[in-house]
C-alpha cells in the first residue's frame, strides 16, 4: 500500500555528522526521519520491506535514505488513503484477532481439538469413545470428531497424532466433507492433547499448511483459467478485455498478479477498479509473482477474469 509520493516517518540508523567520514567505523545513531517515497522493495527471504526516498523531515532536511521495515517495526504513513486500502487494513486487523487454524490430535477412541490463538493453542473439545475392534463404533467416533470440527471457524486444520488413526480420519473427511479435507495437513506426533499441540507448533506445520494451501488454490485458479482460454469461453485477460468484462458485470473471479498491481498504480486507478469488482460481488485473488501460478498469470499480462457468462 506504500506508493511513490507517500511520506514515511520511522526511527532509523544514520551516520552521525560528527563521525570522521574517512573512517570505516563510522558512528551510527538512531534518529527519526521522514522520507518521501521513491522506491519500495520487498525482500522475501529477509522478510523485510525497504523504503527509499528523499529526506523531508528530521535532523537532516536533504539527501536520500532507505528505511528497513521488518515485521513488528512501527512506522507512520502519511498519504491520501484510498477506501480500498483502508478496508484491507481493517480486514487484516480483524483477521489477526480471529483463529485461522485448528489442530485435531487423534488416536484410537480419543481426540482433542485445539484452536490456535495468538498466545498459544486453546483446547476446545475432548472426545472419547471406547470401541475395541468394532468398526461401526469407530465410524461413530470419527463422525463425532468431524461434527465437532464443523462447529468451528477456521481456514486450516492440522490432523496430528501417533499411529494410523489420523490417516484414517483424514480419509473419512475426504469422503464425507471434501471441502474440509482440502484445508487439512497430516503431522506425526508422539502424543495427543496439549503435548501434541506443542509438537505441531514446534515443527512449523501451520506455516507450511498456509503456504501450501494458498499455492494449491492459486494453481487451481490458473488451471481453470487456461482451460477456459483453450475453450474460448467465460474468460477475459489483458487490461482492455477485463475492463470490458467489468462494464458488462460479467466478472465472477478476478485474478491479479502483485507485480501487475505495482506497475499499474501510476497509470490508472486500479484500486477503484478492484473496489468496483468487489461491489459487483466479484471475488479478487491477488497472486504473488514469487511463485509459479503468479508467474504464469504475469505471462498472460498480469490480469485475467473468470466470467459469469460469455460476452
Amino acid at each position: 500500500m506504500i506508493e511513490p509520493g507517500d511520506v514515511i516517518f520511522a526511527l532509523t540508523k544514520r551516520v552521525s555528522e560528527s563521525s570522521d567520514k574517512l573512517r570505516s567505523d563510522k558512528e551510527r545513531v538512531t534518529v527519526r526521519l521522514g522520507i518521501q517515497v521513491e522506491k519500495v522493495e520487498f525482500h522475501k527471504f529477509a522478510n523485510r520491506l525497504r523504503i527509499s526516498g528523499r529526506i523531508v523531515a528530521g535532523v537532516e532536511d536533504s539527501g536520500h535514505h532507505t528505511i528497513n521495515v521488518p515485521a513488528g517495526k512501527e512506522i507512520s504513513i502519511i498519504k491520501t488513503w484510498k477506501d480500498e486500502q483502508l478496508k484491507r487494513l481493517q480486514q487484516a486487523v480483524e483477521a489477526s484477532k480471529q483463529p485461522e487454524a485448528v489442530i485435531v490430535t487423534i488416536e484410537e477412541g480419543d481426540a482433542v481439538i485445539g484452536m490456535v490463538r495468538q498466545w498459544g493453542v486453546e483446547e476446545v473439545t475432548n472426545i472419547r469413545l471406547s470401541y475395541g475392534k468394532e468398526s461401526s463404533a469407530r465410524v461413530e467416533f470419527f463422525t463425532q470428531v468431524l461434527s465437532a470440527l464443523e462447529k468451528l471457524s477456521f481456514k486450516y486444520v492440522v490432523i496430528a497424532g501417533p499411529g494410523f488413526a489420523k490417516e484414517d480420519f483424514l480419509d473419512f473427511i475426504r469422503e464425507k466433507k471434501p471441502e474440509i479435507a482440502k484445508k487439512a495437513m497430516l503431522v506425526d506426533t508422539s502424543s495427543i492433547g496439549i503435548r501434541g499441540f506443542i509438537e505441531v507448533l514446534k515443527r512449523g506445520a501451520l506455516k507450511r499448511i498456509a503456504s501450501s494451501i494458498r499455492l494449491a488454490e492459486e494453481a487451481e485458479y490458473m488451471d481453470v483459467l487456461l482451460e477456459h482460454i483453450a475453450k474460448g469461453e467465460k474468460v477475459a485477460y489483458g487490461i482492455e478485455e477485463v475492463k470490458k468484462a467489468f462494464e458488462y458485470g460479467a466478472i465472477d473471479t478476478l485474478l491479479v498478479a502483485d507485480e501487475f498491481l505495482r506497475s499499474q498504480r501510476e497509470k490508472w486507478d486500479v484500486d477503484s477498479f478492484l473496489r468496483g469488482v468487489e461491489l459487483s460481488k466479484g471475488k479478487i485473488v491477488i497472486m504473488s509473482t514469487e511463485f509459479e501460478p503468479g508467474k504464469r498469470l504475469m505471462a498472460l499480462s498480469g490480469i485475467a477474469a473468470l466470467l459469469r457468462f460469455n460476452m
